[in-house]
């Protein structure tokens, strides 16, 4: 039997680089405003989610926002690859460790579960080289709802392996409550890392499963991931 490990990426594997910037270049220049992008949290929610509350927070009709949703994210993905090359991420700690440690057991696969769109998912995490370790992912361009993106990730892990895969044999890692509540919802296991926004205190309110400072201790992350 299968099991799945479902990453999130940012805050999670990795921190820093263009993004956000990279973000609102392309939302000024598609919609003339980046909104109260100081004041709406990135954190959890999927990029076109996260699009449309700052639009919406602007004033901006809804259709008008989907209509241009396309360009915007062109333009975002353009700057963000360009952007790269002289301000790659950084990959935290103990992360190239446990993708290569998870690499070599064979009865375990690793995906994305992440708000990112997939083709700024494969760019980030190749600025990385950490890309070649995901067959596959959910992403905010398959749906704008995270507790939504668990389903799909489970489906595609089915359809790739052929196997029956549950809720139970997954497990969603990530560094934002949101992330510990969609896999609750789904019925997979959890386990929260406080190298994002949110402290360790913050995390074990939210009921995860595992909570930890950050995926250093290798074997230890290994144990509570395989049990």
């Amino acid at each position: 039997m299968r099991r799945v490990v479902l990453f999130d990426i940012d805050g999670t594997l990795i921190s820093g680089g263009p993004a956000k910037d990279a973000f609102c270049e392309a939302m000024l220049e598609t919609f003339s405003t980046i909104g109260d992008v100081e004041g709406v949290s990135f954190a959890g929610k999927t990029d076109p989610q996260i699009v449309r509350e700052l639009l919406h927070g602007a004033g901006y009709a809804q259709d008008l926002v989907e209509s241009r949703m396309a360009d915007l994210f062109a333009r975002y993905l353009q700057k963000l690859e360009d952007q790269l090359v002289d301000r790659p991420v950084n990959v935290l700690p103990g992360v190239p460790e446990l993708l290569a440690a998870l690499d070599q057991i064979e009865d375990i696969g690793v995906a994305l579960l992440t708000g990112n769109i997939l083709r700024g998912a494969e760019l980030k995490l190749r600025s990385a080289a950490l890309w070649h370790y995901f067959e596959f992912g959910s992403y905010g361009s398959d749906h704008e709802e995270r507790d939504e993106l668990p389903a799909i990730a489970l489906g595609r892990a089915r359809r790739a392996w052929r196997e029956t895969i549950e809720p139970a044999d997954a497990i969603v890692v990530g560094d934002t409550p949101r992330d510990v509540s969609c896999g609750q919802r789904e019925g997979t296991r959890t386990l929260a890392v406080a190298t994002g926004h949110f402290s360790f205190r913050q995390l074990e309110e939210t009921g995860a499963d595992y909570v930890l400072e950050d995926l250093s201790a290798t074997d230890e992350v290994l144990s509570l991931l395989t049990a």
